[in-house]
Order: structure tokens, then C-alpha cells, then sequence
């Protein structure tokens, strides 16, 4: 049994419980298959929905610049405006971000944007922070790539010091913090939790020491097992085991008997084969897993009532809202 969790807010308290799994969606919540750019039609309608279904994370991208070449340009909204938006038209999921790329940020606008997201949302911010994957949108910011493993820990640093009050701290890459001036306003608890994507150009030893949960990518079963195995190791030390997330693209076919078919980063899936894989996923250690319903072939809403009905009672927590109002 792994050891309880850290209670930080009400996003991280209510979606990370330890030896158990629940499940969130990642917005745009539409197919956009055959464009890198979605629609975002109906989003907060979807969005809504979801919470009334008993998800307990939306999860959004930190997607400055559109890359063609990459493929997906995320929700194309700014991911803090938007949470600022979604904090006000939803009552009770956790605001997730999947993730911060920390090193084309000065880490002061993240403090504050991530605190007044935190305090509004009554403490539903959970923010992923990685060093980012898009090269060409670090010349396009006049960033040095080969630096951004150093841009992430200082930047990590500064968003850990800026929950203090009047924080003092040397730092050679964003400015220094004299000790003698604020940074307002503060978290709803004692820090913003920091889920580290990848490695982030780190060691894991490290992400496992300064961050409040990793994030990694699908992998085969047994790779994924290792993965975690490794984590919950280095993690063992410390006074509260962390959590471990990762995403899954899901084609949720009709027919329920329907075999996993490999697509990227998930399946095309029955249901019952669908539940067969998270309660592995759980039996391994996954604490959370973030369904992206990209490739969905099916009408949207009806995919996500069918996994409501048919697979959340099956995982942590579920609790199905009757109204938003």
C-alpha cells in the first residue's frame, strides 16, 4: 500500500488518492482528428457536462505558438485565461494544466496567474509545469533550447518561493526576489501543486524530490510498470507518497466487446475492454489518468455519458452531480 498523499487543495485532494484511480478529460473535448486547429464548439457546454457526469479533472495545453508540424495546436485559448473563464462556470471539477512549458514564461506571471486561478476556483488549480517539446517556439521567444532544463529549475524555484510571503531569493536567469516586496495573491493552500511532465531535462531523482506528482506519457504495460515502479521508489522517502497521472486517447467503439485496437497513444476500445485497462493501469500504481477523446469516431456527448454510466462507478470517488445551479 502506498502511503496517503499530501493534502494541498481541493483539485489535488479530490482527484489523487493513493492506490486508487480516477479519470479526467482534456479539453478540446471533440474530434478533431483531421485538423491540428479544433473548433472548440459547444466547449464550456462540454465542459459543464463532464463535471455534472462525475469527472474529476479537465486538463488543458500550454500551446503558445502553432507548430504545423507537431500537429496539434491544443485549445488554442490561453491556458490561464481560459481556467479563469472555466473557474467561474464550474463549481466543483479540478482545473487542470497539461502543461506549463515553465522556460517561455517568466515564472512571476505564472505565480500570479496560477494563484488567482487557485483562489477563485476555491483552490481547484493543479498545474503541470514541463521544459517543453516545440523547438522552433524558442528561437520564436529569443530563448536559448539547449537552456531549457536550467530555465525549468530556476523558474521551478521562483514559482515555489513566490508562495512565500515577501520571498527572498538569488536568481541569475528571471531576476532576484529582495525579500522586501510581495507576491500577491497567495495560493488557497500552502503552495501551487506542481505535477512535472517527462523529465522535464531532469533527473527523475530530482522531479521525485521537488515536485508534488509526475505526469508521464502511455506505454506499454510492462514499460509503464517499471516506470512507475521507479517513481514510488524514489518517492518512498518522503513523509507522503506523490501521485503518478498519465493521458489516454480513446476511440470508444459501440459495440462493448469491442478489442483494444492500438491508435496514438491509446486505443480504439469497448467498454469492457476499457475497464479491464484502467483497473490494470490502477493495480500499477496509475493515480489518474486524462481521457483525450481526439480520435473519438462517436458523438461526443453520448461517449461521455456512455463512460460515465459505464465506467466511472468502477474508480474512486465517483459522484455524479444533479445540478450546477
Amino acid at each position: 500500500m502506498i502511503k496517503a498523499f499530501e493534502s494541498i487543495n481541493k483539485g489535488y485532494d479530490s482527484t489523487f488518492q493513493a492506490n486508487k484511480l480516477s479519470l479526467g478529460v482534456v479539453v478540446p473535448i471533440e474530434n478533431y482528428a483531421q485538423s491540428p486547429i479544433p473548433q472548440m464548439k459547444d466547449h464550456l457546454e462540454r465542459v459543464q457536462l463532464i463535471e455534472r457526469l462525475g469527472f474529476k479533472a479537465l486538463w488543458i495545453r500550454d500551446v503558445p505558438f502553432h507548430v504545423p508540424s507537431f500537429g496539434d495546436a491544443g485549445q488554442t485559448f490561453d491556458p490561464f485565461t481560459y481556467l479563469g473563464y472555466l473557474a467561474g462556470q464550474t463549481r466543483e471539477i479540478a482545473l487542470g494544466v497539461a502543461s506549463i512549458a515553465l522556460p517561455l514564461h517568466h515564472p512571476l506571471h505564472v505565480a500570479k496567474s496560477a494563484a488567482t486561478i487557485d483562489q477563485l476556483s476555491n483552490g481547484r488549480l493543479i498545474l503541470g509545469v514541463a521544459s517543453g517539446d516545440r523547438y522552433e517556439e524558442y528561437p520564436a521567444m529569443g530563448i536559448e533550447h539547449a537552456e531549457r532544463g536550467a530555465l525549468f529549475r530556476h523558474a521551478f524555484t521562483y514559482l515555489r518561493k513566490a508562495a512565500e510571503p515577501f520571498p527572498a531569493l538569488q536568481e541569475s536567469y528571471f531576476g532576484h526576489l529582495p525579500g522586501h516586496i510581495d507576491i500577491l495573491p497567495k495560493p488557497v493552500g500552502s503552495k501551487i501543486p506542481m505535477l512535472i511532465t517527462g523529465y522535464s531535462r531532469q533527473s527523475l531523482e530530482w522531479n521525485a524530490e521537488h515536485g508534488d506528482g509526475w505526469i508521464s506519457y502511455p506505454k506499454h504495460l510492462m514499460q509503464q510498470q517499471f516506470t512507475i515502479t521507479q517513481w514510488c521508489a524514489l518517492v518512498a522517502g518522503h513523509d507522503q507518497s506523490k501521485p503518478f497521472m498519465q493521458p489516454l486517447y480513446v476511440d470508444l467503439q459501440k459495440d462493448e466487446d469491442s478489442k483494444p485496437q492500438p491508435i496514438h497513444l491509446g486505443f480504439r476500445i469497448g467498454v469492457k475492454y476499457l475497464i479491464d485497462y484502467l483497473h490494470y493501469l490502477q493495480e500499477m500504481g496509475v493515480n489518474h489518468v486524462a481521457i483525450n477523446l481526439r480520435f473519438n469516431q462517436g458523438d461526443i456527448p453520448d461517449t461521455l455519458e456512455k463512460l460515465a454510466e459505464a465506467v466511472l462507478p468502477h474508480f474512486h470517488t465517483h459522484q455524479k452531480e444533479t445540478s450546477l445551479t
